[in-house]
């Protein structure tokens, strides 16, 4: 299996913005290869997230039910959990790099999956955080 790659919230909420048509073309290219090849990973803080953003933050939000019927969609991906453990990794991240609380929490969720980088746009691309790479997709 190729490396495992962990998926930030952005990258999802893109597959159903219909604000930006390349992003949305290129998110879901890239979630249904990752699929394919059983590659890629989310947390439940994704999933929290993206109820929040498709709901309310894109140009056309969903409607709850809708919502949660794409996150049952979307689920068919790993899905880690967050526990004490990660609360304190993602502190630790916090705190090395100086990056936000909620991103620390995605790298250590990352980390904690064994995967090799994150596709986000919301981290710097190229860099290597507690050795997992970030790569823009878009």
């Amino acid at each position: 299996m190729a490396d495992k790659a962990f998926l930030d919230t952005n990258v999802l909420v893109y597959m159903y913005d219909l604000g930006d048509p390349a992003k949305r073309t290129t998110a879901r290219q890239l979630v249904r290869s990752g699929i394919e090849r059983g590659t890629l990973v989310i947390s439940v803080q994704v999933l929290g997230e993206f109820f929040s953003t498709v709901t309310r933050r894109i140009p056309k939000p969903l409607s709850a039910d809708e919502a949660e019927e794409e996150i049952n969609r979307i689920t068919v991906l790993p899905v880690v959990g967050i526990d004490v453990d990660i609360v304190r990794r993602g502190i630790f991240t916090h705190k090395r790099y100086g990056v936000t609380y909620w991103d620390a929490l995605i790298i250590a969720t990352a980390e904690r999956a064994g995967c090799a980088q994150i596709f986000s746009e919301d981290l710097n691309p190229g860099q290597s955080y507690n050795g997992i790479v970030v790569e823009n997709p878009f």
